[in-house]
């Protein structure tokens, strides 16, 4: 149900978050760890940076207060020499004395002192400016290195601020999707229980699938084909009036071919332009329209989806009617203001004003009732009544009021154009296009009025009841029972004809399961069938051989016959001759009288074989024999052929139909295993597809949520570092004591 995916889909999307959440709280876990240990090496860091600079300042004290110091010792042995100097000038005339070279020594020795003291006071003075140039030369490069740190820290914290804030976003996006979805699916559980008290308390009979209808859809069709008739009528009409009428602005009352017309005459020429887009289009939804209604459709106005696309290119044409209203209630009034206008063409210009409005509403009207009836949802009532007969009703009567309204302008065009032909400056391309203009209107009086009166003739059809509506109870017929009822009604078209089909010949069912119990043996003892099949071979060869045997035997019986029938002759004949030298008798008599004498009996029986007829016979029996030998010999051989190539058939036919039985149980086999094999392999690439994913999405979470660390222990690092620069700088930039020259 609805709830279950819905409790499915939460829950699967409160895993997702899960899985996500863990990930992400494991790599924050390790980013943390890795901070704390970088924490700890740069506080060592800063430790030893300390000590080293505080050993720095301690020899920077130290060497400024030797360098005071000296300079003190510098100031104080400069003084003495000035004394000195000045007592040399006093004693300048007096001779040397041993005091003297005593001073003069201690005065080498001082100067020599005072030598080294300058030197190295020198040597000092250029160390520390060494180590000022160098100082400052470190202070500008440290300055600039940390105004790139400042650009790349406040990149990389709109960086973190803009994943921040994406990741929020994220947050807050599924943390609504949630609470929307535990809303829906408190909202369906509210409306399946209501739908289930209102299914305790509703009429069952509303849910019985409706029959289907065939005499209301052919009735259907048949209106739809003559509606879409007198509207190609309409649409042919329409596109000449508007045509035509583009013609006369282009011709009066300025001649465009002269002289250039109204910059409002051109616009509503282009707009007159402009009709075909507009009213083709009212022809091509109706013969849609007509198109869906069929034999096996069910057209109410809740289930016909195609009156609303031509409802919707009639509320076009209504609107594109309404655009070129005032362009041409201007054109008439420009009309008027010509110089060879009459009071007469006034009037009828203005009457034709008062027509094209009350047309432009008619049509308005027309378009308010078929929106109506294309929108069956507004129609339906709870009661299960409708709206329809009374739209109906109302379409009819409009259409009427728009077949007046067009004739009545068609009677004033008419007047208007014998007016202007009596004007003394018409042309003859004027009075063409008024005729055209006549003749056009005129088709458009016949079709509105065809229209007009096939609806008030078939008002009886639109108005009345469908015949569609579930059995034992109320309402209208909605889409859902609609296409139950089309779907049962291909049901029961499929089973009629199926049952109305002609069996195909089969063989009965003990029959066919007795051969398939032999087929199935007969693959199993196929030694036993061929001993059968020798067996049988043998047998028919034996009577095969009999039959040749007995054929012969009737060869010969026929031979035998035959001899004996001239032998008989013979022997009449000879006793013929022999009764003929004796008496006159007949030969029948003599015969006869032979026939019945003993001593002619014993003759025939005794002498006259011994005569000669005996050696014959012999002779013909042993050529028969040798006949019959050759002949039984090559029929024996020709048995064993036959019987070995029917053996050989007979295994052979085995072989081959247990052959293909097997082949059919393999084909059988290997078309499962195929779709086995096909439904595996696309389980396969599904899960496939479903890994990659879900390792693509990991992979992306991981490398995001590292480089996020990454670039969060950069700029942490590049911080500190900048503390410590800026902490050595402040102690750094305090005056030193310069050492005087």
């Amino acid at each position: 149900s609805n709830m279950d995916e819905i409790s499915h889909k939460i829950h699967k999307i409160a895993m997702l978050l899960c899985l996500e959440l863990r990930a992400q709280n494991q790599v924050l876990k390790k980013g943390v760890v890795d901070e704390q240990a970088s924490s700890t090496s740069l506080k060592e860091q800063v430790k030893q940076r300390e000590q080293s600079l505080r050993k720095v300042e301690q020899e920077m004290d130290s060497l400024t207060f030797r360098n005071q110091q000296l300079a003190k010792r510098v100031e104080l042995l400069q003084e003495e020499l000035a004394a000195s100097e000045a007592k040399g000038k006093k004693s300048k005339n007096k001779g040397d004395s041993p005091s003297q070279q005593g001073l003069q020594q201690t005065q080498s020795v001082f100067d020599e002192d005072l030598q080294k003291k300058i030197q190295e006071n020198e040597r000092l003075h250029i160390q520390f400016y060494e180590a000022d140039e160098q100082h400052r030369q470190q202070e500008s490069q440290l300055k600039v290195r940390l105004e790139e740190l400042e650009r790349d820290h406040e990149q990389h914290q709109g960086t973190v601020d803009g994943l921040t804030s994406k990741y929020m976003d994220t947050i807050e996006r599924l943390q609504s999707a949630k609470a929307r979805l535990e809303v829906k699916s408190q909202t369906l559980e509210r409306e399946t229980n209501e739908c289930r008290v209102q299914t305790d308390e509703c009429d069952y009979n509303s849910l019985n699938v409706p029959p289907h209808n065939r005499r209301h859809q052919l009735k259907a069709r048949d209106v739809a084909g003559q509606v879409l008739g007198f509207v190609q009528d309409l649409v042919a009409a329409l596109l000449n009036f508007h045509s035509y009428t583009e013609q006369r602005v282009h011709i009066y009352p300025l001649d465009s071919s002269i002289e250039p017309i109204s910059p409002l005459n051109q616009k509503f020429s282009q707009y007159l332009h402009e009709n075909a887009a507009y009213v083709r289009p009212l022809e091509e939804g109706l013969v849609q329209l007509h198109q869906s209604i069929t034999e096996d459709t069910v057209t109410v106005l809740e289930t016909v989806a195609k009156l609303k696309d031509f409802a919707d290119h009639f509320t076009s044409y209504t609107h594109y009617l309404q655009k070129i209203l005032p362009y041409q209630l201007k054109s008439l009034e420009e009309e008027c203001r010509a110089s060879l206008c009459t009071s007469s063409l006034i009037s009828k210009n203005q009457e034709l004003q008062s027509g094209m409005k009350r047309i432009t509403s008619v049509f308005d009207k027309l378009h308010s009732y078929i929106i109506l009836l294309a929108l069956p949802s507004e129609l339906y009532h709870p009661t299960g009544l409708t709206y329809s007969s009374a739209v109906f009703t109302q379409l009819a009567a409009c259409l009427h009021s728009l077949h007046d309204a067009v004739k009545e302008m068609s009677k004033h065009y008419s007047q208007k154009a014998g007016l202007e032909q009596q004007l003394p400056t018409v042309t003859q391309k004027l009075c063409t296009t008024n005729e055209c203009l006549l003749a056009s209107l005129g088709m458009l009086t016949n079709s509105t009025d065809k229209i007009a009166t096939f609806f008030s003739n078939n008002l009886d059809f639109f108005t009345s009841s469908t015949g569609y509506g579930p059995r034992g109870g109320s309402g209208a017929l909605n889409p859902l029972q609609a296409e139950s009822m089309l779907g049962n009604k291909k049901k029961a078209s499929d089973y009629m004809h199926a049952i109305r089909k002609p069996r195909a010949e089969s063989v009965p069912y003990r029959e066919a399961l007795l051969n398939r119990r032999v087929l199935t043996s007969s693959t199993e003892s196929r030694q036993g069938l061929t001993q059968q099949v020798v067996a049988s071979q043998e047998k028919i060869a034996r009577l095969e051989q009999e039959k040749e045997h007995w054929l012969l035997e009737t060869q010969l019986g026929r031979v035998r016959l035959e001899k004996e029938s001239q032998r008989i002759q013979d022997l009449e004949t000879q006793l013929s001759s022999a009764l003929g030298g004796g008496g006159g008798g007949s030969p029948a008599s003599a015969l006869s009288l032979g026939l019945g004498s003993p001593a002619l009996t014993s003759l025939d029986d005794g002498e006259l074989e011994d005569r000669g007829v005996g050696k014959d016979v012999g002779d013909e029996e042993s050529r028969e024999q040798l006949i019959k030998t050759h002949y039984m010999a090559r029929v024996g051989e020709l048995t064993t052929q036959l019987q070995v190539s029917d053996s050989k058939a007979v295994n052979f036919h085995a072989e081959c139909r247990a052959l293909a039985k097997r082949l059919a149980i393999a084909e059988k086999s290997r078309e499962t295993l195929t779709e086995e094999v096909k439904l595996a392999n696309q389980n396969i690439t599904r899960l496939q597809d479903e890994l990659a994913t879900t390792k693509r999405s990991y992979k992306e979470q991981l490398s995001m949520m590292s480089d996020h660390l990454c670039s969060m222990n950069e700029t942490l690092s590049k911080q500190r570092e900048e503390i410590d620069i800026l902490k050595l700088g402040s102690k750094v930039q305090s005056p030193l004591t310069p050492v005087p020259h």
